[in-house]
């Protein structure tokens, strides 16, 4: 059975998480990557407002966008909760709506495993 275009690109997404320093968001970028969860993390600067327990928070943070295959987003949770030094990180996942058919192949390659994109 083929995949129409949409179907294909639920089948990828985009993991958000937060760390508070670049050399902890490195070590999780590097740790999906050598792992084969990941295909592209990509860290950016942040200013995050928030509350946390009860009172308002202003705190620089990293932002680390997780590109990744759907069937990975479970193992890279636990992977970013085992080893993340908040106590609640912020972890969610976005999926894809669409995209480059050629991306999503490069994600399969990088990434490949026991789970590979069905044909």
């Amino acid at each position: 059975m083929s995949l129409t275009k949409q179907t294909l690109a639920a089948q990828y997404g985009v993991l958000l998480t937060t760390a508070p320093s670049r050399a902890e968001a490195a070590t999780i970028a590097q740790l999906l990557i050598d792992e084969k969860l990941a295909a592209c993390v990509q860290l950016l600067p942040i200013e995050s407002f928030y509350v946390w327990q009860g009172k308002t928070q202003n705190e620089a943070e990293v932002l680390l966008l997780v590109k990744t295959r759907a069937l990975l987003f479970e193992k890279a949770i636990a992977r970013i909760k085992a080893v993340h030094s908040y106590s609640v990180p912020e972890i969610v996942v976005l999926p894809f709506t669409a995209g480059f058919d050629g991306y999503f192949q490069w994600i399969d390659a990088v990434t490949a495993g026991d789970n590979p994109r069905p044909v």
